[in-house]
C-alpha cells in the first residue's frame, strides 16, 4: 500500500519546520450518498502524533470538524542533522499509516 502522508521538513538554527498532507476521506458520518440518501459512515482520523529522537513533540485528537486530506505544518525546538522524524496517525475505524524521515 502507498502511503497516505507526505511529509517535508526544514531545519534551521535549531527549529524544525514540519508540514505533513495527510491523504484521508475524513468523513463526518452525517452526509449522505447522493445516489441512495443513505449516510455515509464515520471514517475520520482520531489520532496524530509526531517524535524526534523518540520524544513525543505533537499529538492531535482529531475528530470530525477536520476537513478531508488534512494538512498540517507546526515548528519544535531542538532539532539538528540526522535527526530521526516519525509521524503516525490512526483512525475510528481501526487503519493507520506511519512515515520516518532523517531530518537533513
Amino acid at each position: 500500500m502507498a502511503t497516505t502522508l507526505k511529509l517535508r521538513t526544514a531545519t534551521a538554527g535549531g527549529v524544525c519546520t514540519v508540514r505533513a498532507l495527510i491523504r484521508h476521506p475524513m468523513e463526518t458520518g452525517g452526509r449522505k450518498n447522493a445516489q441512495t440518501g443513505q449516510l455515509i459512515p464515520a471514517h475520520h482520523i482520531t489520532e496524530l502524533s509526531c517524535e524526534h529522537n523518540g520524544s513525543t513533540v505533537l499529538t492531535c485528537h482529531w475528530g470530525t470538524g477536520i476537513a478531508k486530506n488534512p494538512y498540517l505544518s507546526f515548528r519544535f525546538s531542538g532539532a539538528k542533522a540526522g535527526d530521526i522524524l516519525l509521524v503516525r496517525w490512526s483512525d475510528n475505524l481501526g487503519a493507520s499509516d506511519s512515515i520516518r524521515t532523517v531530518l537533513a
